[in-house]
């Protein structure tokens, strides 16, 4: 659970910078998470457009198929901010246990 939320902070944190789509958000996240699947960022993706996080749409196309982006709605936002603040308390707590 722990990492799922993680990625899923991650996800809406890379939104908040700029709109992209999902290869441009899969990168960074297997850099950081090299275990993970794209599948399961994929999924993730579909959840947070189904529960209204973010919002995607039909690029324009280069040379290929259309891409689909994807950007962070107000909602997006505010998820964001509160995991945000819940991995800060959550370092903060280990840290009083001197755990890092």
């Amino acid at each position: 659970m722990l990492k799922r939320d993680l990625i899923v902070l991650c996800l809406l944190h890379l939104l908040s910078g700029a709109d992209r789509y999902g290869y441009e958000l899969l990168r960074p996240l297997r850099e950081a998470f090299p275990d993970t699947e794209e599948s399961a960022v994929y999924a993730l993706l579909r959840q947070l457009c189904r529960e209204g996080y973010t919002a995607p749409y039909r690029g324009d196309t280069s040379g290929g198929p259309a891409r689909k982006y994807y950007s962070l709605t107000a909602a997006g936002e505010q998820r964001r901010a509160a995991l945000l603040d819940e991995w800060r308390r959550l370092c903060a707590a280990l840290a009083a246990l001197g755990v890092g």
